[in-house]
């Protein structure tokens, strides 16, 4: 258990400096769009800084794989909450973005909350599921993926006419994605074993999981790309993640 305590703390490291060399490099670029997405791939694969950001996520990966091994879901997004913490900090001392007070409030409540879901933790006693019926998992997963396009492309035209954004409509369209992708590394997770490798590999294949990961991989990828460069980092990555 403590093992998946760490490794949760680890992937909010790495998250948070992914996404803060990633919003440092988008700064250094002209503007990317999700109407082109080539052009888009061309320039951030063409920064040695966003692609040191994307390892850092690449990694963060790998680590949230091995929380959900050993946590409960809901104790596992418990403890990443702790990561806007370090999120707010580095953007403000690496992008200069301002925090207001009420932020600064929220981030103590943060650390409180952080701590109690640790303490309410039992060695041995916490259920970790292991599957879900495919057709259930899809019946959440697709609207949610539908609504997250759809809204990324409503605000998207908002913008287009010049209409103002906070961008909190970026970050709830990204989130829901990014919602399904955190519960596709979930079952991904479930699915993997050293005991019979072939076997795990071909259930991978047969579950709804990868294909999941490639689509919300895929359109995250742009569409939060698009959405740090014209927002703060350390508003878009709180909402979208949570």
């Amino acid at each position: 258990m403590w093992w998946g305590v760490a490794a949760a703390l680890l992937a909010n490291v790495l998250y948070s400096t992914g996404f803060v060399l990633e919003k440092r490099a988008l700064g250094r670029m002209p503007e990317v769009t999700v109407r082109q997405p080539v052009r888009l791939l061309r320039l951030v694969l063409g920064s040695p800084l966003w692609i040191g950001g994307s390892l850092a996520l690449a990694s963060g990966f790998g680590a949230q794989l091995a929380v959900y091994r050993t946590l409960p879901i809901a104790a596992a997004q418990g403890i990443f909450v702790s990561g806007l913490v370090l999120l707010v900090l580095l953007s403000t001392r690496l992008l200069g973005e301002e925090t207001s007070g009420r932020e600064r409030y929220a981030l103590g409540a943060i650390l409180v909350a952080l701590l109690m879901v640790v303490l309410s933790l039992k060695e041995g006693s916490d259920h970790v599921s292991r599957n879900a019926p495919y057709p259930l998992v899809l019946l959440v997963c697709v609207p949610s993926l539908a609504a997250g396009v759809w809204l990324y492309r409503r605000t998207e035209r908002r913008a287009a006419h010049g209409l103002p954004t906070t961008g909190v409509e970026y970050g709830v369209a990204v989130g829901l994605l990014y919602g399904v992708s955190s519960l596709a590394i979930k079952g991904v997770s479930s699915c993997l074993t050293t005991s019979d490798v072939g076997g795990a590999i071909v259930g991978l294949l047969r579950s709804p999981y990868p294909y999941l990961l490639l689509f919300t991989g895929a359109f995250g990828l742009v569409m939060s790309q698009a959405a740090l460069q014209r927002c703060r980092a350390s508003l878009i990555v709180p909402v979208c993640r949570r």
